[in-house]
């Protein structure tokens, strides 16, 4: 009884070991994507975020596929410092498969210690269903704004499909569906989203999950991306005033835009040689203002000067000025 209890702790002991995550797959946010059902045609991806949890450097000496023909994957950054993150960016070609498609992409380490971590993206490629145009493209808004990006789903070969319902992976993501037209042979969908005023800086996507009556296609994927510029912009980043004489003025102009009229309240940074003047006291979307340097002693210098404005988020902006004085 004893030598079979022996015998049955080392054997959940080997388990645990062979299915104990290494220390490499701490690194990753997600080890698997699953696309869902899609239609035959477009190019499938998806990144994998790894962040450098160690104390130490970490080194990816590179990625493969399982299956060449249909999929690629991208090392976006191979050395990674304490607290860098990198990608392995994963595609699928649909049009190189159809129905189910697994395939295993490997991640291989070579530093602080040798490791190969395996993840795996699956999809189901099929020829009843289309989506026009393949994603949800917002392209590049302004934050603050609550832009919509619209797509048709269309079942073919049956009229019996029906999408009950649309959820997105996102909560800054608002989904409607409507249905546009049923006939004998096909149904027909439009998919909107909308964007919420406070959806985060920068250039991100997700996804938008069609749930269907459908046991053969239970969900089908709508992928979404956006690039979200701040409320506030100004141009150019860095006002180069060039060569000035001591004793001369130099100026330029920066021109401040937001997404709806504001209020240039302050601008932090400036001083009896270095002034700023806004061209307006009202509330505007777009501010021109005229930078001024007084030059008195030579040499190169550069300054951040900051602008305020009364608007509730995302209230102030940053800009450099650079300038060489000359004898």
């Amino acid at each position: 009884m004893l030598r079979f209890s022996l015998v049955c702790l080392l054997g959940l002991w080997a388990a645990g070991t062979s299915f104990a995550g290494s220390w490499a797959d701490g690194l990753f946010d997600e080890m698997s994507r699953d696309f869902g059902s899609v239609p035959r045609g477009p190019l499938l991806s998806h990144p994998f975020r790894i962040t450098n949890k160690t104390n130490g450097p970490v080194q990816i000496s590179g990625v493969r596929v399982s299956c060449n023909r249909c999929s690629s994957a991208q090392l976006l950054k191979s050395d990674l410092q304490p607290g860098e993150e990198t990608a392995v960016i994963v595609n699928m070609d649909t049009r190189t498969f159809s129905g189910v498609k697994t395939i295993t992409v490997f991640v291989t380490f070579s530093q602080p210690k040798f490791e190969e971590v395996r993840l795996w993206v699956q999809a189901n490629a099929r020829d009843d269903v289309s989506v026009s145009p393949d994603s949800l493209a917002f392209g590049t808004v302004k934050r603050g704004t609550t832009p919509t990006a619209s797509a048709t789903v269309t079942f073919l070969g049956t009229s019996g499909y029906q999408i009950t319902d649309a959820q997105s992976e996102s909560n800054y993501v608002q989904t409607n569906v409507k249905e546009l037209s049923r006939t004998g042979s096909e149904s027909s969908y439009q998919i909107t989203a909308k964007l919420r005023g406070d959806a985060p800086v920068g250039k991100w996507y997700t996804d938008v999950w069609l749930k269907t009556n459908s046991a053969a296609m239970p969900k089908v994927r709508l992928p979404l991306t956006v690039e979200i510029e701040s409320a506030l912009s100004v141009s150019p980043g860095t006002v180069i005033l060039g060569q000035v004489k001591a004793g001369t003025e130099g100026e330029r102009r920066v021109i401040v835009r937001g997404v709806k009229p504001f209020k240039i309240t302050a601008v932090k940074g400036t001083d009896e040689n270095l002034t700023v003047k806004d061209n307006t006291d009202e509330a505007k979307p777009v501010h021109v203002l005229t930078v001024k340097l007084k030059a008195d002693k030579p040499g190169e210098w550069s300054r951040t000067l900051r602008v305020l404005t009364d608007l509730k988020e995302e209230s102030e902006i940053e800009f450099v000025t650079k300038v060489q004085v000359v004898p």
